[in-house]
């Protein structure tokens, strides 16, 4: 074992690369090293002779071990004395030009439609992305056995065996925002409710997370033909367009009675979406009187207070307005798209200066 000792410290000792200290230490103690050798020997000797050759041959290969450690170190210190002693910087040489960031078309899109709602008198109101299933469904009225609270639709949080607490998911929507607004503030209320969401969906127009923007007002004396004038008042802000005419189909959500979808007239000019003309119609929103259990789940007294509710998504109106043709390119992190459709970063979008300067 001396010999083994004195023959490996001295290699090495002078070893000159990380290279030669790997190969060295293969040979010493990798599996089919020496030493490593030399243990598997220790089950033909008699108790005795393993009780002084076994901590022998550990103490051999801890301080094989340890002068490899302190070699790499002291070979890493010299690579950098050298770097540091053979690079240099010219600091006296001109700087790069400033590259100035740009905004995501989501973030422009949510900026326009701000500062819009913001003119007709709502506020912003934000939540918890994870919500618990009370908020999330039943506070809206959504049923336990409606589709949005099946597995294959909804992202639940993983929850021990035994937990008996409510479960928890990702939210599917920012209504529950809504809940929470009314809750904190009572009414009267106008507020919009802008935020990223998820559900288990992904195709051309679908990602498994996106952005909706919900808008709520309740009062004593709001009514269906308020809700028109909002959507009618946005939709001109927002597409930039002196007039529109919108359409609204009578159909069924839980939270809203009577519930109506929104579609927009439009037309198509060689792939080019013109929105107030032409003798297309196309779906942008869902809308409604708010139901009375859901003005009660968020603390207030239906028989008093009304009031209406819609959800857009904002990555939809995104597209619409700038052209984009799929919403998977939003996620991508692709910074040539970015380049393309992003936004100015000082540009603050406002009604008087223009939205998407």
């Amino acid at each position: 074992m001396d010999d083994l000792k004195a023959k490996y410290l001295g290699q090495i000792a002078e070893a000159g690369d990380e290279s030669a200290l790997e190969a060295i230490r293969v040979a010493a103690v990798g599996k089919k090293g020496e030493v490593a050798l030399k243990m598997r020997e220790l089950g033909k000797m008699t108790p005795e002779e393993r009780q002084v050759t076994g901590p022998a041959l550990n103490a051999l290969k801890d301080e094989i071990n340890s002068a490899l450690a302190a070699k790499k170190s002291a070979l890493a210190d010299a690579a950098l004395d050298e770097r540091l002693r053979t690079e240099w910087l010219d600091v006296t040489l001109p700087t790069r030009s400033r590259r100035q960031g740009s905004i995501h078309p989501i973030s422009q899109a949510t900026e326009e439609l701000t500062a819009i709602f913001a003119e007709l008198g709502f506020s912003v109101a934000e939540g918890p992305r994870i919500e618990d299933d009370w908020y999330n469904f039943d506070a809206l009225n959504i049923p336990g056995h409606h589709p949005a609270r099946a597995e294959m639709d909804t992202f639940y949080m993983h929850r021990a065996e035994g937990d008996d607490r409510p479960p928890h998911v990702l939210r599917t929507h920012t209504s529950p925002v809504q809940i929470r607004s009314m809750e904190k503030q009572g009414a009267p209320i106008r507020v919009i409710c802008p935020g990223g969401v998820y559900r288990a969906d992904y195709d051309q127009t679908h990602t498994p997370m996106f952005h909706q923007v919900e808008g709520l007002a309740i009062d004593k004396d709001i009514s269906m033909a308020n809700l028109k004038w909002v959507l009618e008042e946005f939709v001109k802000a927002f597409f930039e367009v002196d007039d529109v005419e919108l359409r609204f189909r009578a159909s069924h959500f839980p939270f809203t009675e009577p519930s109506a979808e929104v579609d927009i007239r439009c037309s198509w000019d060689n792939g080019q979406l013109k929105i107030g003309e032409g003798d297309d119609w196309m779906e942008i929103l869902g809308s409604g009187m708010v139901h009375p259990k859901v003005i009660a789940a968020g603390g207030i007294d239906p028989e008093v207070y009304q009031g209406f509710a819609f959800g857009i998504g904002i990555d939809r109106l995104a597209m619409l307005k700038y052209g984009i043709p799929d919403l998977r390119a939003f996620f991508d992190s692709d910074l040539r798209w970015l380049r393309h459709y992003g936004f100015a970063a000082l540009d603050m979008p406002n009604l008087h200066g223009g939205l998407s300067r």
